[in-house]
């Protein structure tokens, strides 16, 4: 079977850049950096992500270029023996993810929904907390719009790799970056704001914990979608003429881009409207619509918002149902539709008790952990950094003259490739095992 390549190297940026934004950014990098103290958390994020995150997409998108094949065949191809054992977390991790994930796409359709209708317009944020409460408690309803959430995610992986995860990047991911920057220029006018814009850039290293290095940790892996195979599925559709340390750098340098601006669109805001800035996963659904209510014509943003954090939400759910489906096309050899449509299902089967552990499950606990809670948990904080921390060791000591040549060129040795393979094997592995064990 002919494997399906990229149109363009800039197809691929854009697909790889909203896999890693989507809700990573701006759904879950407000909230976590907020629960950790904003300043001193953001500037441990940006080096976790410009150094061990960077040189773990490299390692990611050369394994799946050189071998053609998604995480589990390409480390059978290299190498074997029990290193296939790590794909299948990786592809576990994928799927993990994308069970929960839905939970939170099918808010945004739900409030979609809700912004057409126009009662979620509204400053008072007493109210709007109570909207998100009763909504995400209801047993109806959130899984119907999940159901809705996860049907977008396979209408568009089942139009293939140009037709449908490409074309939908390269039209709305632009979008999405120029409404972003808009409503940070109506946050940051607002009375209040500026205590938000300290609280998200003044470090305070007092107040750097172990959890705190691990909550970096896992979500600059889950704001990359590294550690599960995404990326390196995506890189087996890449043609050998593309340069993967530029492509590389232009995706870690937009999806950080897009947290940067979350942050910036979050939380001043929160701060304006009067919020705890710890308010957990649903502070955007609680601080936007009272942003919106404060501009004129406020509905029409609104509507605009969440049609695009809908587009948000879907470009990083498609690279997860592209991940699960291209291990079973590869591994099986089912069809793209018959694989899809499994994983599909078997998603649906999982993120139902997460959306119900927010209403009739919030009781079923693992210590203080909900279902949700603990399906982001074991996926962000374990089997990611431990995925990408296994696949940096193999890079480095396992295929790197071959994966070298994939990356510079055979007989090539920049300066730059001699420091990821120091960062792959030696800093990865040690600084994610140490941040792994203290944080656990």
């Amino acid at each position: 079977m002919t494997r399906s390549q990229w149109g363009s190297r800039l197809g691929f940026i854009l697909a790889a850049a909203g896999s890693a934004v989507g809700l990573g950014a701006i759904w879950k990098f407000p909230f976590v950096a907020a629960q950790n103290g904003g300043g001193a958390f953001l500037l441990i994020f940006l080096a976790i992500t410009f150094t061990l995150g960077l040189a773990l997409m490299l390692a990611e998108m050369s394994i799946g270029r050189a071998t053609q094949q998604s995480i589990v065949g390409a480390l059978r191809t290299l190498k074997g023996g029990g290193w296939p054992v790590l794909g299948y977390l990786g592809v576990l991790g994928g799927f993990v993810v994308f069970s929960f994930y839905s939970v939170i796409g099918g808010w945004t359709i739900a409030y979609f929904v809700r912004a057409l209708q126009g009662d979620i317009i509204t400053r008072d944020t007493v109210q709007l907390g109570h909207m998100l409460d009763s909504f995400i408690a209801d047993p109806v309803w959130p899984i119907a719009a999940l159901s809705a959430f996860i049907g977008l995610t396979l209408a568009v992986v089942l139009a293939g790799v140009q037709k449908g995860i490409e074309q939908m990047s390269k039209l709305l991911m632009p979008l999405l970056f120029l409404l972003m920057l808009a409503l940070i220029v109506r946050g940051l006018t607002l009375p209040g704001a500026m205590a938000g814009l300290l609280y998200f850039v003044r470090p305070d290293f007092s107040k750097v914990t172990a959890d705190m290095l691990i909550s970096a940790l896992g979500l600059s892996f889950f704001s990359l979608s590294l550690g599960n195979g995404t990326l390196l599925a995506y890189g087996s559709y890449l043609p050998k003429e593309v340069r993967l340390a530029n492509s590389a750098a232009w995706v870690v340098g937009l999806a950080t881009l897009a947290s940067l601006l979350a942050g910036l669109m979050v939380l001043p805001a929160v701060f304006a409207v009067g919020l705890d800035p710890q308010a957990g996963p649903g502070l955007t659904f609680m601080t936007m619509p009272a942003v919106f209510a404060t501009l004129p014509g406020g509905q029409g943003f609104a509507i605009a918002f969440f049609a695009l954090l809908i587009v948000a939400a879907l470009t990083s759910s498609v690279s997860m149902l592209e991940l699960v489906s291209c291990f079973l096309i590869d591994e099986f050899h089912l069809s793209r539709r018959s694989a899809s449509l499994l994983v599909s299902a078997l998603v649906f089967c999982f993120a139902v008790p997460a959306s119900l552990s927010f209403g009739m499950l919030n009781d079923v606990r693992l210590g203080d952990k909900t279902i949700f809670d603990c399906m982001d948990f074991l996926a962000s904080n374990i089997l990611m950094p431990a995925v990408g921390a296994g696949v940096a060791l193999f890079t480095a000591w396992i295929s790197w003259p071959r994966l070298a040549n994939e990356l510079a060129g055979p007989g090539q040795r920049p300066l730059w490739l001699h420091g990821m393979w120091l960062l792959c094997g030696l800093v990865a592995p040690v600084a994610i095992g140490i941040i792994w064990i203290n944080g656990l």
